[in-house]
């Protein structure tokens, strides 16, 4: 419904220019006459030129038409109109002008000499007034409502600002007025950016929102860091104001910003880093044409990596997960964004030894992304058996088919809470990653793992958690005031993930640059402002103390880990310590038989082989 308004919206448009042009261009040429003789209507009625035009009129009234639409003064979106539009103007006036000349001559009509000449200027007047005519109008119909639109603050004065700021004078559905604007370049201060002044940098923000009644912020720094990003939000979210930003800079490469682009402030611009790049070019080429294989498919983090590996052109993908509704959704996501795309789904559990052989033997992944996992700290505390069965044996199966069918890489996805861990969750994860890099000493398999912190929006993360306690009016709850973690994207993290399988050389134990540290606090203040509300007013914060094998800090490498760089800046490997393979062998065994009997003891023998393993507190479940 809405695109078929659009349509008879531009329809009526095109229609109105095309009546208004006929009448124009039958009084402009009737004009240039009566300037030719001399302003007098007596001489132009004796002249016999009227009558002789009339003759032509109607052919010279099509040929202008056509003219008029190749040189796309029909197309144009004079709301945006700019120096083309303009040079369009001038060819097709002295075109027009010229195709009357050969018509009048053509069809022996004596027309003055110097008609052409005049002609030609006073269509370029006539075409450049009725279409600027409708910016005015616009802007005039804009200024009227004004009373009625939001007083609105816009942050920065660069291409983006520009851009922003025409949309917003222009646009139909445009609800803010801009009343000032903030750019931290001094040169700029106190000139004018299509008639709003600049007032100064970032420090005018409080100030200026006071003096203007301001109630919508606007974000238009496209290119700024996202540390600048942050530091900016951090000041506006000191007032009470919406906050708003324009996509990101490759959103805006076609050079036009739309209102509807122009979209709330997301916890995910809190970030105080800018967003890992990969090399797309090694992803691909080591991608495309290869069978991948990813395990937990279904999960946030597997999903995120069918979709980027699904991008690349594997020859094919498979997807194995334990959980139907989420393979079912990727899957019929997959299928329509990648009709080609060869597709499949299986479902079963990485616990299941025979399962997995029987899907290694019979499609030979290359590639395999090993995500299936418990993640749930404070569950799989009280389930710590659990934790072991799918964790640490369900990656020993994968592991091990992976080495007997070679595979060419296998990357684990680690966690920042295998460091020094606490809870059995991360002690589970240390353990995967000693499995891998034992077995990398002797396969032609490329075992690595992918370590990173906390990912924005993932299933169980803290994002989901404070956004519907806030959707139900509070309280968010925060464990303690001081809790830290880093943060990634979910598109970073599987990002990180494909980088790996390119440098992958075996062992190594990939580690993302992930900036500063996030106080939980500060994010659910952030996120509460976000939504419009004031902490500890509109939403109580409250704190519950620590959960069972939770820390205040995670960790993204141990003391004896190396730390190499690699050709990502932001991208590091911590090289593997020297383990014992056939004691480490022998301990899974032990490990593996208490599982099976959901023994009380499993968190003792998970000591004895993660010896940083420290339990914050002992658990009461099996």
């Amino acid at each position: 419904m809405e695109k078929l308004r659009q349509i008879h919206t531009r329809y009526s448009r095109v229609m109105t220019l095309v009546l208004l042009d006929i009448i124009m261009v039958n009084i402009v040429v009737l004009g240039a006459m009566w300037v030719r003789l001399e302003f007098s209507f007596r001489l132009l009625e004796e002249s016999g030129f009227v009558e002789g035009y009339l003759k032509v009129a109607p052919v010279y009234t099509v040929v202008c038409l056509v003219i008029f639409t190749f040189f796309r003064l029909y197309r144009s979106l004079w709301e945006y109109a700019s120096i083309d539009e303009l040079r369009y103007i001038i060819l097709a006036a002295v075109a027009a002008a010229a195709g009357g000349c050969v018509i009048s001559n053509l069809m022996g009509v004596y027309l003055p000499r110097s008609l052409p000449v005049l002609n030609g200027v006073f269509l370029f007047l006539g075409l450049t007034g009725e279409r600027y005519a409708y910016r005015v109008a616009r802007r005039w119909r804009n200024r009227l409502s004004e009373s009625r639109l939001r007083p609105t603050m816009l942050i920065g004065a660069g291409a983006g600002g520009a851009m922003a700021l025409q949309e917003l004078h222009t646009s139909s559905h445009s609800q803010n007025r801009v009343v000032c604007i903030i750019d931290d370049d001094p040169a700029k201060k106190g000139s004018l950016l299509k008639g709003v002044e600049v007032i100064g940098g970032r420090e005018e923000i409080l100030r200026a929102v006071e003096r203007f009644g301001v109630t919508d912020i606007i974000l238009a720094i496209p290119t700024a860091s996202q540390k600048d990003k942050r530091d900016i939000i951090d000041i506006c979210q000191k007032t009470s104001c919406r906050l708003q930003t324009l996509p990101s800079l490759y959103q805006l490469a076609s050079g036009q910003v739309s209102v509807k682009q122009i979209r709330d402030v997301k916890v995910e611009d809190l970030l105080g880093r800018d967003r890992v790049q990969v090399n797309l070019g090694e992803i691909g080429a080591y991608i495309q044409g290869k069978t991948v294989l990813v395990t937990g498919g279904g999960g946030s983090i597997g999903s995120e990596l069918c979709r980027q590996v699904a991008r690349q052109q594997p020859r094919q993908l498979i997807i194995f997960d334990i959980y139907e509704n989420n393979a079912y959704a990727i899957q019929q996501e997959l299928k329509y964004r990648y009709p080609e795309l060869d597709l499949v789904v299986l479902i079963g559990s990485v616990r299941d030894k025979e399962r997995v052989e029987q899907i290694f033997d019979f499609y030979r992944p290359e590639i395999v992304c090993h995500a299936a996992a418990h993640k749930h700290v404070p569950l799989m505390e009280d389930s710590p058996n659990e934790a072991v069965k799918n964790n640490v044996f369900g990656t020993l199966n994968v592991a091990k088919m992976a080495d007997t069918y070679g595979v060419e890489s296998f990357v684990l996805i680690s966690s920042d809470k295998a460091v020094n861990p606490t809870n059995v969750m991360g002690a589970s994860k240390r353990i995967c990653e000693m499995i891998i890099q034992v077995l990398s000493q002797h396969s032609r398999t490329r075992f690595v793992a992918v370590r990173f912190g906390n990912v924005l929006g993932s299933n169980g993360s803290v994002i989901p958690l404070f956004r519907s306690q806030i959707e139900r009016g509070g309280p968010v709850t925060v464990t303690h005031r001081d809790i830290v973690r880093y943060f990634m994207t979910i598109s970073e993290a599987v990002s990180l993930v494909l980088q790996a399988c390119v440098y992958a050389k075996g062992g190594e134990v990939f580690v993302l640059d992930m900036g500063e540290p996030v106080r939980i606090d500060d994010l659910a203040r952030k996120m509460i402002r976000l939504s419009g509300f004031e902490p500890d007013v509109d939403i109580p914060i409250v704190y519950t103390g620590l959960r069972p094998g939770e820390k205040l800090y995670e960790e993204l490498l141990m003391q004896d880990e190396g730390l190499d760089k690699t050709p990502n800046e932001l991208i590091f490997i911590g090289h593997f310590n020297d383990f014992d393979r056939e004691r480490l062998i022998e301990r899974l065994e032990e490990l593996e038989e208490a599982s099976r009997s959901n023994s009380d003891h499993i968190r003792d023998l998970i000591r004895q082989l993660v010896k940083t393993y420290h339990p914050a507190g002992e658990g009461a479940g099996v």
